[in-house]
């Protein structure tokens, strides 16, 4: 199982997780979606990408992008873009220009919502699926996922809480995407990162 740890907005918490002895597998940055409270401006997210990422990857975290914010963040060190709203034609065409791996989120309520993943299979390299809460984090109903059978890694967000059973998560995703239950007071906790990837490496060790 693979972790990633989402709304990273300081350079600490980030120079912790990239030197840390397990780390996250992708580490991801609220690009465009000012409505959030991790959300990253263009001049800070330059200053915070120039931390190695060493053995991690950088993910842009992207609610239907336009061309200006596509175009300014095209030379950062990005290697994922992770993208909510997008038809299948605009994610294909972001894909090709800018030549970066694909997390295509969907935001689900339901089964059709689950099932939308179809329309997306020739340009994703992993699929999300998230609550309907953008910046706020909401759960959905797992149960609509799993039975699903992708060919590719499916990552799961909504709602993920510290003490949640891990092992049941395993049984349905490839990569655990948390972001709000590591945090104190609206920002993110050393301490609680530290159990969620003592966690995901326990697990590892125990298969």
């Amino acid at each position: 199982m693979e972790s990633k740890i989402c709304g990273i907005s300081d350079a600490k918490t980030l120079s912790f997780l990239t030197n840390y002895s397990s780390p996250p597998n992708y580490i991801g940055f609220i690009v465009n979606y000012v409505k959030s409270k991790r959300y990253v401006n263009f001049d800070k997210l330059k200053k915070l990408l120039k931390i190695d990422k060493k053995n991690s990857y950088y993910v842009a975290v992207l609610v239907k992008p336009n061309n200006q914010i596509l175009e300014k963040i095209k030379d950062l060190p990005f290697d994922y873009y992770q993208i909510y709203d997008c038809r299948p034609e605009e994610i294909k065409s972001i894909k090709a220009k800018y030549q970066k791996k694909i997390i295509t989120a969907f935001s689900i309520k339901n089964k059709n919502d689950v099932n939308s993943y179809k329309n997306y299979q020739d340009i994703s390299d992993i699929y999300l699926f998230d609550g309907k809460g953008y910046e706020k984090s909401i759960s959905f109903d797992h149960s609509l996922i799993e039975n699903i059978n992708l060919k590719k890694p499916l990552m799961i967000a909504g709602n993920i809480k510290l003490d949640d059973n891990f092992e049941n998560y395993k049984k349905m995703a490839d990569i655990i995407d948390i972001s709000g239950a590591l945090e104190t007071s609206g920002l993110k906790d050393v301490s609680k990162i530290k159990i969620f990837l003592n966690k995901i490496k326990q697990i590892n060790n125990e298969t």
